[in-house]
């Protein structure tokens, strides 16, 4: 079964629908329960005079509505159906997040250079996992754990200086935002690559990176 999220929406969407509770609490069960995904509720948005902020109260939160809420987030994440309803529960419009470095690591990088890479990598039939969109235009390829302290040496193999493009991995102590978590009035977090029954085994890092590394020194021309 297809777990939900939106879409990608077309350009120039003049309106993003209201987060429904029930649709994120039920999202998340089924990131837990379908996926085997540890999953924590996050900050929220909310309306002040007309206007949506996020749930920490900085007016200048870099990602309103979408980040952890503790210090503790960590140890608050969770792959319990029941412990997730009591955190929707208690905070309905809370984002989900995703913990990397347990179930999966994220190669993160630019969205044009995701597009192309992504591209290239199916017409070769590369087996991929799931993708994320993120409204600050970036893509999150799911991987398998233990990416995160490989691929500056895989990067480095290809003949780039770490650091020298913008290719970085999520593993243990960061997290991803997941759909369909919206950021402030930029927009929802999104599936490029939906989780799928035939996208549950990840890849490993190192079969992804050549062609996103690529991608990502196109880049920099």
């Amino acid at each position: 079964m297809d777990v939900t999220g939106p879409t990608r929406f077309p350009a120039g969407t003049p309106q993003i629908p209201q987060q429904r509770g029930e649709q994120l609490r039920d999202t998340a069960v089924r990131y837990a329960e379908e996926r085997r995904w540890d999953v924590l509720s996050g900050a929220w948005l909310e309306a002040l005079d007309g206007v949506e902020r996020c749930s920490c109260g900085a007016a200048d939160c870099p990602a309103p509505g979408a980040h952890p809420t503790g210090r503790d987030w960590v140890n608050q994440a969770t792959g319990s159906a029941v412990v997730i309803r009591r955190m929707w529960a208690r905070t309905p419009r809370a984002s989900i997040l995703l913990p990397t470095g347990r179930t999966f690591d994220a190669l993160d990088v630019p969205e044009s250079a995701g597009c192309l890479a992504l591209a290239r990598m199916e017409r070769r039939q590369v087996e991929l996992g799931p993708v994320t969109c993120t409204p600050g235009r970036r893509m999150l390829f799911f991987v398998l754990p233990g990416a995160a302290a490989k691929v500056p040496d895989l990067v480095r193999n290809l003949g780039w200086p770490p650091n020298s493009i913008d290719l970085t991995a999520r593993g243990e102590g960061d997290y991803v935002v997941a759909p369909p978590t919206r950021v402030g009035v930029r927009g929802p977090i999104q599936w490029a690559r939906r989780p799928t029954a035939a996208n549950r085994w990840l890849p490993d890092a190192e079969e992804l990176v050549s062609a996103l590394a690529y991608a990502c020194g196109r880049e920099r021309r």
